[in-house]
């Protein structure tokens, strides 16, 4: 009877010691997957939305407010020539996107620049709100002013930005639709257009090589090894013949 008592008591501590080990084991495989799991479920929720942190700890004061947004949004829309306006604000930059005339050319998109960072400063002083000082940061200005939403690979696009950053003393305009260096772009779009002719050429050649066709180099025409190799085949004829 003692034995087996004594066997009991064993079996009970082998199978209490076993279930110990399972739910450590078990722990140890959940608490990480739990960990993982909540990361994920933190960044998805987090996706598109800016990470500020203490960034503009101490800065950014005064702030813009949402009303004073909208205030300019309306007045934006009294300018001429503008038909659709949107302000948006992304961290510390007011962005204003104007939508002008199709017709309007380089020379209104930059005048409706101007008359918008007017109608922007009339609202946000400009010394306050877009200029730094005493070690503290303030907002920047964007003003971006094109007369086509679509077909942006069009010669008649037109596309101006204004800016003004909390370090520079006055606004800057820059019409990005056109190149800095014209001369280089074109130089390098006439490069691209050679090397895909050069392709093109070359894949032709490719094409009536694997075909057994003629090819044409330099003006002077080649034939095939095929073409060869039938010639060679007559002449073996001929000669069994004699």
């Amino acid at each position: 009877m003692a034995n087996k008592t004594g066997k009991s008591v064993k079996r009970n501590r082998n199978s209490h010691l076993t279930g110990l080990i399972f739910w450590i084991c078990l722990a140890l495989i959940v608490t990480p997957m739990a960990v993982l799991g909540w990361i994920l479920w933190s960044s998805a929720k987090d996706t598109g939305a800016p990470v500020l942190g203490t960034r503009y700890e101490g800065d950014l004061d005064p702030a813009i407010t949402r009303t004073q947004m909208d205030e300019i949004e309306a007045s934006v829309k009294t300018v001429g020539g503008v038909e659709s306006v949107s302000v948006t604000m992304p961290t510390a930059t007011l962005r204003v996107y104007a939508d002008i005339s199709d017709d309007a050319g380089v020379e209104t998109a930059e005048s409706t620049a101007d008359e918008i960072y007017n109608k922007v400063t009339a609202v946000l002083d400009p010394g306050t709100y877009f200029t730094q000082g005493n070690g503290k940061k303030m907002y920047d200005l964007e003003i971006h002013v094109y007369n086509l939403k679509d077909n942006r690979e069009s010669d008649e696009f037109v596309y101006v930005i204004e800016t003004k950053t909390s370090g520079m003393e006055s606004p800057l305009k820059q019409t990005v639709s056109e190149p800095i260096d014209a001369e280089l772009a074109q130089s390098l779009r006439d490069a691209v257009e050679e090397r895909k002719a050069a392709e093109e050429q070359q894949e032709q050649v490719s094409e009536n090589t694997e075909e057994g066709g003629e090819i044409t180099i330099g003006g002077e025409d080649i034939q095939q090894e095929e073409e060869s190799e039938e010639g060679e085949s007559s002449g073996e004829n001929t000669e069994d013949g004699e």
